[in-house]
């Protein structure tokens, strides 16, 4: 039995990586890069969905049992990183990036639906991460020096010196705890995203 890499490498597959890896570039580079700035997690993104992208396909060249094929999604979703928290979002684009590889690999579509549906994803995508659709609110924690202000109905104007020291067009804040002994009050901030 000779080994023929012309029956692995089809025009149907290198079709697949392509848009495969043209959705990804717009995924990357056209809406998380400029919504984000941070490029801790680009390497990652593409070698995760290249290496779910072969994976799968391969894979879907043999005929896999219902159990095998279980045991292997479980073996993705076990996944995850122990060395460092990843945010809800970034985590969120992993599994978008996972995704993508697994549809580009084993959609029985034509490359133009392929094509389509990749597009209809990204778009969607861009239109909700970017506000289009709704308004990102985003929620931090602040630690205030001090307990002027924090009273009900002193609210307004510890809300409007929020405002003042951080910049941030703060809507709604609520007061988590208050540390007597050190005058100090955990206050979660919620504003939207620009």
């Amino acid at each position: 039995m000779t080994f023929e890499i012309a029956h692995l490498i089809t025009w149907d597959l290198l079709l697949r990586l392509g848009i495969n890896l043209f959705a990804m570039i717009l995924l990357v580079r056209v809406i998380y890069l400029p919504l984000y700035k941070k490029t801790d997690f680009l390497f990652t993104f593409f070698l995760f969905n290249l290496v779910i992208f072969v994976i799968t396909h391969m894979l879907n060249k043999v005929e896999l049992s219902f159990g095998a094929a279980f045991g292997l999604f479980a073996v993705f979703t076990l996944l995850r990183y122990r060395t460092e928290i990843v945010s809800p979002k970034d985590m969120t684009y992993l599994f978008v990036v996972i995704a993508l590889g697994l549809i580009n690999a084993v959609s029985k579509g034509t490359p133009l639906e392929l094509a389509l549906l990749n597009l209809f994803m990204l778009a969607f995508i861009y239109a909700l991460d970017s506000g289009i659709l709704i308004r990102n609110e985003m929620v931090q924690t602040i630690y205030y020096k001090g307990l002027q202000n924090i009273r009900p109905e002193q609210q307004d104007l510890l809300m409007e010196h929020l405002r003042q020291i951080t910049g941030l067009q703060i809507h709604k804040i609520m007061i988590e705890s208050i540390d007597l002994g050190k005058e100090v009050v955990t206050i979660k901030v919620y504003y939207y995203q620009k």
